[in-house]
């Protein structure tokens, strides 16, 4: 008779404050936040690193507005801070198209992001998949998940999901949403870097043929300048942030002989001077589903025959990267939109494009409305004025579902908030936001803490303490 037996067997109980799923942007900041509160915090994630795009090379969008004001405080700027002690590059950069972004070191914000959760407390559970919950009357009990230990049960008070995919949310009954109206999600991308970049020949080459570049898609960038006086304020700055648009002559081009997959844009951030590093986002692969796991794992092979095609590219057509060499790859394929939920209030595009300001708002975003589509097409709209809008504490919070909040991309939002709101500087602010909502929760001595009771003028005096930026920005 076959005998089934499993690789681990052991079961185990464990107990925290609060359990929160997913180590991206918005799940350190939930946990470095909560951890610091002095709550027992569990981080759960089925990867090897903490960080999600914060280490894949990818610059930080939406930490500045677009005239280039901070509205990232707290523990995202503690982070940032950590990094820049270690040695790593952070450099807020205009990118003369339309916003203002953080540009980082991902091989030493790996290391910044491991300090500062274990210096924090946070007990971190990598290598770990969430498999189940127990719920009962929109009250999640404990999150089951597996590992080579064998299998947990994580119970807490609180749980928080950072999942991306609002996997605590759906599996608890919340209502989620997905995509646009037919369902349409964002492309897939895969981040990778190259070093040796020579950036005065690149930037020469911006000034000299503007035709191929992205430059003052919005008023507040642009102020009236011409592209070449755009370019020329980018060669200014002296970093290699540039973006070559997928509709210009040398792209376009590229893609009509076949020697370029269709894209909307190649853009270019730097990394690491002082190893000539630039990141390049510009891969991209439609009509996946990022919740589908066999999808997932299939479209690797695609993006990284474009890393490859990509590369060879710019080497043999862009000015400065002729001696460049590839140097690294994101660790992960990067999922733009999945599920969302549908919260006790919800963010619209309106309120974005107006950069409209709440007295609920807990976290701040400034990107434009943005959605990738397959192929070339992007749209793309700026916030009125390069100002910034705030998200209300209501879009944290899923209906039906008392003792779990939601941050990150998985936030409350109709399609093009979203495709605002997704990016990893609000996602930040987010997790701070519900990691500091917990402590306050608990501390307040309430036997079934419901997130939806804390009064959310309260948790703003709070996080405004903490170094947040709620107030005083355009």
């Amino acid at each position: 008779m076959e005998k089934k037996q499993e690789f681990a067997t052991q079961s185990r109980v464990v107990d925290s404050d609060v359990v929160i799923l997913g180590a991206g942007a918005s799940g350190i900041a939930a946990a470095i936040s909560a951890a610091r509160a002095g709550l027992r915090t569990t981080l759960v994630d089925a990867g090897p690193m903490p960080g999600g795009e914060l280490i894949s090379g990818m610059a930080v969008d939406g930490a500045l507005n677009g005239r280039g004001e901070w509205i990232l405080g707290g523990v995202g700027r503690d982070v940032f801070a950590e990094c820049q002690r270690l040695g790593g590059y952070v450099g807020p950069l205009n990118d003369h198209r339309l916003i203002w972004y953080v540009c980082l070191d991902p091989e030493v914000m790996k290391l910044a992001v491991a300090g500062t959760l274990a210096k924090a407390g946070v007990k971190l559970l990598l290598h770990t998949v969430a498999t189940h919950i127990d719920v009962e009357d929109g009250r999640v009990g404990a999150l089951h998940v597996l590992n080579k230990e064998g299998r947990s049960e994580l119970r807490a008070p609180l749980f928080i999901d950072c999942s991306g995919d609002a996997d605590i949310v759906a599996a608890a009954g919340g209502k989620v949403l997905k995509g646009g109206p037919g369902g349409e999600l964002q492309p897939v991308s895969l981040m990778f870097r190259m070093s040796g970049v020579e950036t005065a020949p690149l930037l020469e080459f911006m000034r000299e043929h503007p035709e191929h570049f992205a430059l003052g898609e919005s008023e507040a960038i642009r102020q009236g300048r011409t592209d070449r006086q755009l370019a020329e304020a980018a060669m200014k700055q002296g970093q290699p942030s540039v973006f070559l648009k997928g509709n210009g002559p040398l792209v376009s081009a590229a893609i009509a002989r076949g020697e370029l997959y269709p894209t909307a844009l190649i853009m270019i951030q730097p990394t690491a001077p002082q190893r000539g590093e630039v990141c390049l986002n510009t891969t991209r692969m439609g009509g996946i589903d990022g919740t589908r796991t066999a999808e997932l794992s299939a479209s690797l092979a695609t993006l990284t025959d474009q890393v490859w095609q990509c590369s060879e590219f710019m080497r043999n057509n862009v000015p400065g990267f002729a001696r460049a060499a590839f140097s690294g790859i994101a660790s992960r394929v990067g999922v733009r939109e999945t599920l969302r939920i549908d919260g006790e209030k919800s963010l619209t595009e309106e309120d974005v494009l107006e950069a409209r300001k709440r007295d609920d708002g807990i976290a701040k975003g400034s990107h434009h409305v943005d959605i990738h589509q397959s192929g070339t097409g992007q749209i793309r709209i700026p916030v009125k004025d390069g100002g910034s809008y705030d998200i209300p504490w209501g879009c944290l919070l899923p209906k039906g579902v008392v003792n779990v909040a939601a941050a990150g991309r998985i936030l409350s939002a109709d399609r093009g908030a979203h495709g605002s709101a997704r990016v990893m500087g609000p996602c930040l602010a987010m997790g701070q936001a519900v990691g500091t909502a917990s402590a306050m929760l608990l501390r307040s001595g309430g036997a079934r803490p419901a997130f939806a009771a804390l009064d959310v003028q309260a948790l703003r005096t709070q996080l405004k303490k903490d170094g947040a930026v709620l107030d005083g920005t355009h």
